[in-house]
């Protein structure tokens, strides 16, 4: 009979999970650490039982920036096939986890396949589920309808699932008091809060929160609880309705803690670069260090089709100040369902985002790949800088794009080469010489 409930319950007892295990081989942290960091909560390891192909990830405190995928079939583009192929470039190209928000078709077919085939993280959203799966109106939901779909996707075998049990009627009254520009973006928080005003009735997933710790525990599924009222526009950043809702999210951080669930918390959202700083430490206060998850954040709200790079360089900039997780955004952002090429974008953007802050943290061995890459640029070695880069393949394709008749240099400088020209010049000479 197995030990321990979940993973939180394992460590609390000094237990080394297999998953846990998993993570010390591809972490710079002591095993007598990551027991601290994942009893105390401030470290989560998504793992569901019935995910049988999971490669284990740590969530952090002293633990590698970790990036998520977002992929799932729509109404009006997307297909089995074409999702499919985004789960092969998010494992190409080292991604960590990835999020399923299909909202038509046979969505649990789709869930089960990336159970079933997928080694990355896998997280949900089960309140858009309840829509697609019952058929019903947002307004005809019944309680059990919600709470039917989170255990669906947890016996599915889902690692995480994104619920916005803090969206409390009390936070929807701030949106009437303090009127937002962009009002609410998140697609979980608008559906919630129109259950909630048309029914007249406090969020089910708040006043319930003990029957979704319940069926967490019985499948050791994280809960990720949602920020159904992040900011989705620069004027709406820092505001009361999001500060109301973080709030509520660590009263509830608390309550699965209590129970031995996992808990990650999710963060904005649209941020003006000097409120990331401030947004990160106050999120770590109101929720007790636990793992914060962001999507972005983007930094300005006007570069449509370059949103990759808003998001990294609010990404970057969070991650920096303890953000643990962090979600790409593609190109394709507020435009359009994102194609292959803009995942394989997104993904870059973040990973390069997520590496800098590690750097920027202190991680140790952060920066060994650097420093390797800053050697073979000095020696001009160009397959150990391909083999360095993030993007082996991008990197290579551009210069054997433009090739210089003299091999050890590139195109850009040539025989003006500042590395080939200085070279030796400032060597110590050695007692031969």
């Amino acid at each position: 009979m197995q030990e321990y409930t979940t993973q939180m319950d394992a460590a609390s007892k000094g237990i080394i999970t297999p998953q846990m295990k998993q993570v010390l081989a591809d972490e710079p942290i002591s095993e007598t650490d990551l027991l601290a960091g994942i009893a105390e909560g401030r470290i989560a390891v998504p793992a569901n039982r019935n995910h049988k192909r999971l490669s284990a990830k740590g969530i952090g405190a002293g633990l590698k920036t970790k990036v998520n995928v977002n992929l799932g079939i729509s109404e009006d583009k997307g297909s089995f096939d074409s999702e499919t192929e985004k789960v092969r470039l998010a494992e190409q190209h080292k991604a960590h986890a990835l999020m399923d928000l299909s909202v038509s078709g046979d969505t649990r077919r789709f869930r089960q396949h990336l159970v079933e085939t997928s080694s990355l993280v896998i997280g949900t959203v089960p309140i858009y589920d309840t829509l697609t799966r019952t058929g019903k109106a947002a307004k005809e939901i019944t309680v059990d309808d919600w709470f039917d779909t989170v255990e669906i996707h947890a016996a599915d075998g889902v690692d995480f699932v994104t619920i916005h049990a803090g969206l409390t009627s009390d936070c929807l009254q701030t949106l009437k008091t303090d009127l937002r520009l962009a009002g609410i973006v998140s697609r979980g928080g608008s559906i919630l809060a129109e259950w909630m005003v048309k029914n007249g009735r406090e969020n089910p997933f708040f006043e319930h929160f003990d029957r979704l710790l319940d069926i967490c525990l019985e499948y050791d599924v994280c809960i990720s609880l949602g920020d159904g009222l992040r900011p989705g526009a620069l004027k709406d950043a820092s505001d009361a309705a999001q500060f109301h809702e973080l709030i509520m999210l660590g009263r509830l951080t608390k309550r699965a803690w209590e129970r031995g669930v996992q808990v990650i918390i999710e963060g904005p959202g649209h941020i003006p670069l000097h409120e990331i700083e401030m947004n990160i430490k106050l999120q770590k206060k109101l929720c007790h260090n636990a793992p914060f998850y962001v999507l972005g954040p983007l930094v300005t709200d006007i570069a449509p089709g370059y949103d990759h790079i808003t998001s990294a360089i609010g990404g970057a900039v969070a991650a920096m100040h303890g953000a643990d997780f962090l979600c790409y955004v593609t190109p394709a952002e507020h435009l359009r369902l994102p194609e292959a090429s803009d995942v394989k974008e997104g993904i870059m953007a973040s990973r390069i985002a997520a590496h800098a802050a590690d750097i920027a943290k202190g991680l140790p061995g952060a920066d060994r790949i650097d420093h390797e890459m800053g050697r073979y640029r000095k020696e001009l070695d160009w397959e150990n800088q391909f083999r360095c880069a993030m993007d082996p393949e991008k990197a290579r394709s551009f210069r054997e794009a433009s090739m210089p008749g003299t091999e050890d240099v590139c195109t850009m400088c040539g025989e003006f080469c500042a590395v080939k020209r200085s070279s030796g010049l400032f060597d110590t000479p050695t007692e031969a010489s």
